[in-house]
């Protein structure tokens, strides 16, 4: 018999070097790649390294050997950044006033966003993927020496990776029409000028503003954005729409999602006259419009999975269609319409809309779509659906992570969103939180406290309560608009015009999408900052379970810990 191989000891000390020499080799990637790394300070260095998010182990050969290729990447805090972070988590709040709540489109101003670099048709694919990187490798070095120029107090994020814009570059070159989903909570935030006139006078064609999400925001806000917009870019048409989510449909909530539904497919209606008036006789839109009749007669979305896999529906694209494309309109008599926007402002759930039943998966983490893929809604219309992409400009980190720019998940340290959130909506009475014994008022990190008091996220061993994980878990309730727990800003000038924005013509055509989802939102609750640092208040259910993450079971909205006091939750018990 063959002796037995001899074990060799292999110590944790060897283990980590191996690590680091695996990780040495890896390097950066090359658009990414600088030339005087060694010039540069230790924070420096730091900053410039990029972060994949979402990341998956890589395997040798087969179908997944590029399974990360897609992920975004961010720009990572360096040390010295993520210990400032957690001392601001003890700063008081501040009191904002309804004039601080406005917002423009001053974090986009001297910014704009990577272009496909000329090309010609007698170019290799070697050569127009070198053109790129080296444009793109260029682009970015340009970008980060104007944020050091600029000296930004906290550092914006924007897309770092190559792949991901050139599904926008070909979902720009491929579409007849283009719609803009942009979130109503924050509509200037979503809405790049750079883009719109790149759209408008660079490529010259045609545009719709798809305002999403107009259930969760007060109809006077609506109202004051598409005012705001239609002052700013007159060009663009604007069509409001509600995302409709299919859920479990049980007893009196059952006639709640059929309305909701309706509403959704007036809508993809809206959607489909806008684009009937670019169009005009060049396309036959007969077939989509009896198609959006037939779906209006259906109850709710079907959410048939089996379906998805119809490769005559549904065409996810590969690496080579997208090298560079010359545009021919309404190519063989068939309409195409290109989605795009940032990251989790309901790209996917637009499209499951248009469709009428589910062909998309939705996601609320950033980063979910990753293909440029197109979907046949009839024979001649066609939708392209593009990965949400984080564009360049000055917008604090802390901000975009209440955008939805920035998975939470991957936060380091979620104690400046939280203030910020805090800032603006009046967490303690909205949660029902009581002030922690050892503090004396309000600030990021004694609401999360009290918000891991109330709920019972303790550490194991000490009992503690975990901030992080309450924190995390207050940053998704208000990203997904639960428990009227919702960040949103205002157009300028929109305090001073609030009472003519209240008495507003169009406040009926908004008000259907709030009776169609059995909702009201009560402009009052999120505007008044004024008793930010009180000890309680009175509209929090403690009934309700709204964990996105799992992290506690349903059954645990019967036993809300009231206490402030670790151990006196055991004498409780």
């Amino acid at each position: 018999m063959p002796q037995q191989r001899r074990k060799v000891a292999f110590s944790g000390k060897k283990k980590k070097d191996q690590i680091l020499q695996k990780r040495s080799l890896k390097g950066q990637p090359k658009y990414l790649r600088s030339t005087q790394e060694s010039n540069e300070d230790s924070d420096a260095q730091e900053r410039t390294v990029d972060k994949k998010l979402m990341e998956q182990p890589l395997t040798r050969g087969g179908r997944n050997k590029n399974v990360n290729r897609y992920n975004l990447q961010f720009i990572q805090e360096s040390k010295k950044e993520i210990e400032i972070l957690k001392q601001e988590g003890f700063r008081p709040l501040d009191v904002l006033t309804p004039t601080q709540r406005e917002i423009d489109e001053r974090y986009f101003e001297t910014y704009d966003f990577p272009v496909r670099p000329s090309w010609t048709f007698n170019q290799t694919k070697e050569q127009l993927d070198r053109n790129e990187n080296r444009y793109f490798k260029e682009y970015i070095d340009e970008l980060l020496q104007k944020k050091e120029r600029n000296n930004l107090k906290e550092h914006s994020l924007f897309e770092l990776n190559l792949e991901t814009w050139r599904q926008l570059w070909r979902v720009l070159e491929f579409s007849d029409i283009l719609l803009i989903i942009v979130d109503v909570r924050y509509a200037s935030l979503m809405f790049p000028p750079s883009l719109y006139d790149y759209i408008i006078h660079t490529i010259k064609k045609q545009a719709i503003v798809i305002f999403n999400k107009v259930d969760l925001v007060a109809a006077e806000a609506v109202v004051a954005w598409r005012h705001y917009f239609n002052e700013r870019y007159p060009e663009l048409p604007i069509v409001l729409f509600a995302s409709y989510s299919v859920r479990s449909q049980k007893g009196a909530q059952r006639s709640r999602y059929q309305n909701a539904h309706r509403s959704s497919m007036e809508g993809v209606h809206n959607i489909y006259r806008e684009c009937q008036k670019i169009v005009e006789s060049d396309v036959d839109l007969s077939a989509w419009q009896q198609k959006i009749r037939d779906d209006m007669c259906t109850d709710e979305l079907n959410n048939d999975e089996t379906t998805t896999n119809n490769q005559e529906e549904l065409r996810i694209s590969n690496v080579t269609e997208t090298t560079p494309h010359h545009h021919v309109k309404y190519n063989s008599g068939v309409l195409t319409i290109g989605c795009i926007g940032f990251p989790n402002v309901g790209k996917s759930s637009l499209i499951n809309a248009l469709k009428g039943r589910k062909v998309v998966s939705v996601s609320r983490t950033p980063g979910h779509t990753k293909h440029f893929q197109t979907i046949f809604l009839v024979p001649n219309v066609r939708v392209c659906d593009c990965p949400g992409l984080v564009f360049p400009s000055s917008t604090p980190k802390s901000l975009q992570v209440l955008l939805g720019s920035f998975p939470i998940s991957q936060l380091q340290v979620p104690y400046r969103s939280l203030k910020l959130l805090a800032e603006h909506v009046n967490l303690p009475q909205l949660l029902r939180l009581h002030l922690p014994e050892e503090y004396d008022e309000w600030s990021a990190v004694a609401i999360a406290d009290a918000w891991a008091y109330k709920r019972g996220f303790l550490t194991a061993k000490a009992a503690r309560p975990d901030r992080y994980r309450a924190a995390n878990h207050i940053l998704r309730m208000c990203l997904s608009g639960q428990q009227q727990l919702i960040f949103q800003l205002y157009p300028p000038g929109y305090d001073d015009n609030r009472k003519s924005w209240s008495e507003h013509p169009d406040l009926a055509e908004v008000k259907k999408y709030h009776q169609a989802y059995n909702y009201e939102p009560d402009s009052e609750t999120n505007e008044d900052t004024s008793s930010i640092c009180s000890e309680s208040g009175d509209s929090y259910d403690e009934n309700s379970s709204n964990d996105e993450t799992n992290a506690d079971d349903d059954d645990c909205g019967d036993q809300i810990l009231r206490s402030r006091n670790a151990f006196r939750l055991l004498d409780d018990n």
